[in-house]
């Protein structure tokens, strides 16, 4: 898989994508990245990228044409072949007016050939960009940024961990907060959700995980980890993956398949809060 990325700070990208496996990734050869200078593509030698914008406003906008210079130099696909799915690639607009990434897009474009981000700066871009260049627009959350850059290697990270061989245990991607969407859910002849193993979250945050030692400075793990019940240790994770939800992202609840077996602890969990 190979990840374009356009930007007017390109060494911004020589410390995060230089590690862990990003960095293992493309020593393996899984993926290939690209970093392209928005500068090299403008005319004038001022190597302006930026102009105010008509009607006035606040701010300075990336102008239109460096940008296409830029993409069209990389040979991506025409956008309506891009936009059908005719060609398993996509040009990204970091915006945050964009629709808001998650696991199932990072999911979408693991399965693309080539993602191409560009990052917007300063107060945004000219909207031709977005409706002529870009597929589409992405945020990585409801903040405002000084750039795309920080939000292209998030996602950058995100897609390539799902990578086949991306992973030393190609099970720990599935058995991880949100990697598991309602429409993939399973349950068991007894209402409860079938998971690939005792951690499996179902699309929920994930359940607190403890190593060694066994008592730290005088805080114990829970009993129920250490006596290798795997049905006990199921049921409390599921438990305490419910009760994370609940604290942390109670709108995540709306979102997943909850079996039988969770509504019934959800239900006493709330009966709990309620008590205390």
């Amino acid at each position: 898989m190979r990840f374009e990325i356009v930007t007017i700070f390109p060494d911004f990208f020589r410390g995060p994508l230089d590690y862990g496996i990003v960095r293992r990734a493309c020593n393996a050869g899984l993926i290939e990245i690209g970093i392209h200078d928005l500068r090299t593509f403008t005319a004038d030698r001022h190597r302006t990228v930026d102009d105010r914008p008509f009607g006035g406003g606040e701010g300075m906008l990336l102008k239109p044409d460096p940008l296409f210079e830029c993409v069209e130099s990389l040979g991506v696909a025409p956008r309506a072949e891009r936009v059908s799915g005719a060609a398993r690639e996509t040009v990204i607009m970091l915006s945050a007016a964009g629709k808001m990434f998650t696991q199932a897009m990072a999911q979408e474009l693991a399965g693309l050939e080539r993602v191409t981000f560009l990052c917007g700066r300063y107060e945004g871009v000219d909207e031709r960009v977005t409706e002529h260049l870009a597929d589409r627009e992405v945020s990585v959350g409801d903040f405002v940024m000084s750039g795309g850059e920080l939000g292209a290697a998030l996602i950058l990270d995100c897609v390539t961990r799902l990578l086949p061989g991306a992973l030393g245990n190609e099970a720990s991607a599935k058995t991880e907060s949100f990697s598991r969407v309602e429409a993939e859910a399973k349950f068991d002849n007894r209402g409860r959700l079938e998971p690939d193993s005792t951690v499996a979250t179902g699309g929920l945050l994930d359940s607190p995980h403890y190593t060694r030692p066994a008592e730290f400075r005088g805080i114990p793990v829970p009993d129920v980890l250490m006596n290798g019940n795997h049905e006990e240790i199921r049921r409390w994770r599921r438990r305490r993956a419910l009760e994370k939800t609940l604290r942390n992202r109670p709108d995540l609840l709306q979102k997943v398949a909850l079996s039988t077996e969770d509504k019934a602890l959800l239900r006493e969990l709330k009966r709990e809060a309620e008590e205390n």
